[in-house]
């Protein structure tokens, strides 16, 4: 017991330093065994104009994990032999439809998000229309073949599931999920009626670029929504009262929510992914240190949320943040924490953040980067390093491979990318500008049709999921790069349009609209933007 305490006293302190350290405004953290929670602690602030401090019933939008719920609901339906998971989808709905020349598309494939069809652009919070509008999209690769997250795939299922019992998605989950688990602060759609019950919701100010904990936030764009790919509000206890259901191979306080031969499917490994782990129906999959670990991150706007349950150990966590910034860390911490009590072994390192996070190897990225005109000198202080420019010494922060964060003024709209030949660095990306160092061996000068140079710029719209993007081109090539940094590279595909990211993306882009050299819009996947003043 001494050691539980132990385990959880470390849990907590790297909870308070994470909120203190990203200046997150608010977490609630529960662990929980099969039994009950045996943890409950609220950090931070509820609202943060109002200074109200988070208690743990407080309620959060828990986005994405919704999707458990979606794919429990369904394979209820298969255990009663109602649904077959390797039907088609046009089986159950037959105006579901989608440009493909390849095999059609079953109800398994939308489980596993193996479809090939896009992530979804919620240009429209009403399910249907945006299931709709598939038919005027392509699919990127054979169904079953590769792994494409898919929101409007999760979508399209709870269609399905309206189609077999002739009730909402919203309604089937509270009755045969919610309420069986007494998850009775917990509600399946998120409205106005419920707002004044959730903890406020922040987002970034600046909305167009990498985050960064110096960065202010304001309070997050309110909408309702009722899809069922992320529209659960639930609080700590409630979710950790799912996440024993979880560990109890479908078992709840008052009987089966799936049976054994449910559950089975509900937790197998249906896709292995690049990074060795695995997504089975609404959840990721991993083996670490001889455990079972299954679990889901939430990203609603305003609320991050994670859970994690160990099927062997019988141990699990449940994260609700009510900012966009990530808690997924907090909660991998946790479980390690909790793996280390459940084997025995030693306590796990905790995972550095801020200032305190180092780069491995740092000295090969020193050296003189780009032109006399626009020139990067990176050196290394104290094991990290340093950007020299226009007489300006900034610390850089890092944020992936080869990735950097330079928290300046005129460097904090993109992260700053660095380029390798034979494993050697040689180039700096930073944005539209590239940056080739002595060493680089390459041509220096690219010649692009004409029609490519109306296409950079920022883009816009009232999307608050995706508000904006920039397009830039560099180096003989146009790139597509998100306000949080990540980059993928457009290829030509004729007449405007573009594939984004490398074979075999289904994601597309369309400018169209050019008054004086410059396109004015920008279809992303059936979402219309349009270019801003702002570079």
């Amino acid at each position: 017991m001494e050691r539980l305490e132990d385990a959880f006293r470390r849990i907590e302190r790297h909870a308070r330093r994470y909120v203190r350290t990203r200046k997150v405004p608010g977490l609630v953290l529960a662990i929980t065994d099969r039994a009950r929670v045996i943890r409950l602690a609220a950090l931070g602030y509820a609202d943060l104009a109002a200074r109200r401090r988070l208690v743990p019933e407080d309620r959060f939008e828990i986005g994405s994990i919704s999707k458990s719920f979606t794919a429990i609901a369904l394979l209820q339906e298969w255990e009663a032999g109602r649904v077959d998971l390797d039907a088609l989808v046009r089986d159950y709905l037959p105006w579901f439809d989608v440009r493909s020349p390849r095999a059609p598309i079953t109800v398994h494939h939308l489980l596993t998000h193996t479809s090939g069809i896009i992530l979804g652009t919620e240009a429209t919070l009403e399910a249907r229309r945006e299931v709709w509008s598939l038919r005027e999209m392509e699919t990127g690769f054979p169904p079953g073949e590769r792994f494409h997250y898919s929101n409007v795939g999760y979508k399209t299922l709870g269609l399905v599931l309206e189609a077999i019992t002739g009730q909402t998605c919203s309604e089937t989950v509270r009755r045969r999920i919610l309420d069986p688990l007494e998850m009775s602060s917990s509600d399946t759609v998120v409205t106005h009626d419920g707002y004044r019950n959730l903890a406020v919701g922040y987002q970034e100010l600046h909305d167009d670029r990498p985050m960064h904990p110096d960065h202010p936030l304001i309070p997050a764009t309110w909408f309702e929504t009722a899809t069922a790919d992320g529209s659960i509000v639930s609080t700590a206890a409630d979710m950790a009262a799912y996440v024993r259901m979880v560990m109890n191979r479908g078992e709840g306080p008052s009987g089966r929510i799936l049976s054994e031969r449910a559950f089975d499917r509900f937790t197998h490994r249906a896709f292995e992914l690049e990074d060795g782990t695995a997504y089975g129906y609404g959840l990721n999959i991993v083996e670490r240190d001889g455990h079972t670990v299954v679990g889901h991150t939430g990203g609603m706007v305003g609320y991050d949320t994670s859970i994690l349950a160990d099927l062997d150990a019988g141990l699990g966590a449940v994260l609700l943040s009510n900012s966009t910034r990530d808690v997924a860390p907090v909660a991998e911490l946790a479980m390690r924490v909790l793996h280390a009590v459940a084997d025995g072994r030693p306590w796990p390192a905790e995972v550095p953040l801020g200032a305190r996070v180092k780069t491995p190897n740092p000295e090969q990225y020193v050296g003189v980067y780009g032109s006399t005109a626009k020139r990067l000198s990176i050196h290394t202080e104290g094991g990290r390093l340093v950007l020299e420019t226009d007489g300006s010494r900034v610390p850089l922060e890092p944020r992936g491979p080869d990735t950097f964060y330079a928290p300046h003024p005129s460097f904090d709209r993109f992260l700053l990318r660095f380029g390798r030949q034979g494993g050697a660095v040689v180039e700096a990306f930073h944005g539209p500008d590239w940056h080739p160092a002595d060493r680089y061996e390459g041509p220096r000068a690219f010649t692009v049709p004409e029609a490519w140079t109306a296409f950079p710029g920022h883009y816009r719209s009232h999307n608050p999921w995706l508000s904006n993007f920039r397009v830039v081109l560099r180096k003989g090539t146009l790139s597509f790069i998100r306000p949080d940094g990540g980059e993928e590279p457009l290829a030509p595909l004729g007449n405007g349009r573009f594939r984004v990211g490398s074979e075999p993306s289904p994601e597309r882009i369309r400018f169209d609209t050019v008054i004086e050299g410059e396109a004015t819009r920008a279809n992303l996947s059936g979402c219309d933007y349009y270019r801003t003043f702002t570079p």
